[in-house]
């Protein structure tokens, strides 16, 4: 999102905590070169809202979270402290010190809505739920988003718009996150070594990185012009792009310059859903959205992203890359 807003023409700010991960995408690709970077943590009340005094943005961009299923049933308290009171602690920063600011997206997750293992996609009014910490965390995130919007922020034309942003299962070149199917691939076909999988016949609606961020600048670009988009929105697949977790293993072997070798991975494992799909029909509709790389295109991005990274390529120019070719470096900004 930085390189993107960054090709756009936009001043960038990014506050964060130090990369969470070695290699990491900020590094490689040199993300910090040409934006403001602030590092603090969301669960520092002060910290945020002296990031937003001295930053004076126009648009905020809510993306920092906790964003893995397993490690919270490890850390349930950092969990739900970073998605819910950091979202607290973000809104409220801008509720003092944003009086520039016109509009924010809050990015939550597809797990924020209470999952019901449903064939069908979830619309953007089903309740909000979930069986595990991370899920649940999801869900307080949307309810603290909706209170704030009613309480504090514009819906009348006047001031910050608000809006929640629910994507899902992102794939992408630079993903290192624990726990997670493609990163865990890609270090195993680096490695030479055999990756144990997890739940193979779990469903998820896949797509690439490009996607749901388009969609998150479309929405900014929305709320800038008109309060009327200042509620939640699904940016999802299309229908054939929800996949199985062993389809997607067997795809990416395929399209690997080598070998790749899996197997099952019985467990235990702690509850994770089996089937979630988003409906997408309000962001086509109303947005004009749609997905631009379905999941073949995307999974062959994200192998080639990886296999350039093993023959030594500019990270920074394959990333602004593949966003150029993704079509939309001619927005607005």
């Amino acid at each position: 999102m930085a390189l993107w807003l960054k090709a756009l023409g936009a001043r960038v700010t990014g506050f964060a905590v130090d990369v969470p991960t070695d290699p990491s995408l900020y590094e490689l690709a040199r993300v910090g070169d040409e934006i403001e970077s602030v590092l603090g943590d969301v669960r520092d009340h002060d910290a945020i809202a002296a990031a937003v005094a001295s930053g004076a943005p126009e648009v905020v961009i809510h993306m920092a979270a906790q964003s893995l299923v397993r490690r919270s049933f490890a850390q349930p308290r950092e969990t739900y402290a970073t998605n819910v009171m950091g979202t607290v602690n973000v809104l409220d920063a801008v509720r003092l010190h944003g009086g520039d600011v016109r509009a924010i997206v809050n990015v939550t997750s597809d797990k924020c809505y209470e999952n019901r293992e449903w064939e069908w996609g979830y619309r953007e009014d089903e309740p909000m739920g979930g069986h595990d910490p991370y899920s649940s965390s999801k869900g307080c995130a949307e309810l603290v988003t909706d209170a704030f919007r009613s309480s504090f922020f514009s819906t009348d034309g006047h001031g910050a718009r608000l809006a929640s942003a629910r994507a899902g299962n992102v794939i992408g070149g630079g993903d290192w996150g624990e726990d997670r199917l493609l990163p865990d691939l890609m270090r195993a076909a680096l490695a030479g070594q055999t990756l144990r999988v997890r739940n193979p016949n779990s469903i998820r609606p896949w797509q690439h990185v490009l996607n749901p961020l388009s969609g998150y600048l479309v929405l900014a670009q929305a709320l800038w012009d008109s309060p009327e988009p200042a509620r939640g929105w699904n940016f999802g697949p299309p229908e054939e792009d929800a996949r199985s977790v062993g389809w997607i293993v067997e795809r990416v072997g395929g399209l690997w310059p080598g070998t790749l070798a899996w197997s099952v991975d019985d467990g235990p494992h702690p509850h994770e859903a089996r089937y979630l799909k988003l409906d997408s029909s309000r962001a086509r509709a109303r947005l004009g959205w749609r997905p631009l790389l379905g999941l073949e295109d995307a999974l062959e991005a994200t192998v080639d992203w990886y296999e350039q990274l093993r023959e030594g390529a500019d990270m920074r120019a394959v990333t602004l890359g593949q966003i150029e070719s993704f079509g939309y470096a001619g927005a607005r900004s």
